[in-house]
């Protein structure tokens, strides 16, 4: 999981936090919506870097804070996708 969380934190460093990610998600039940990690935009973006990264499709449906809206969700989601082939 720690391999999962370091591609999300790089991610987040190189389009938004500029290397002040680990600091910015204080914990992965942070809520990024709330916690400014991350806006409306930046959660679409981040889907796609996913999709891409991953060569995986998450049906747009799945989009939501229940699985998006803090690093633990969205590790949790990846993690049970059946597609994901990604880092564990």
């Amino acid at each position: 999981m720690q391999a999962l969380r370091q591609v999300i934190l790089d991610w987040l460093d190189d389009n938004y936090h500029f290397g002040d990610a680990a600091k910015v998600v204080r914990d992965d039940q942070m809520s990024f919506l709330q916690g400014g990690v991350l806006d409306s935009l930046g959660f679409v973006q981040l889907v796609l870097f996913i999709e891409k990264t991953f060569g995986m499709k998450i049906n747009r449906k799945e989009l939501s804070p229940k699985n998006f809206d803090s690093m633990g969700k969205i590790m949790a989601y990846l993690l049970s996708h059946p597609d994901y082939v990604g880092p564990r």
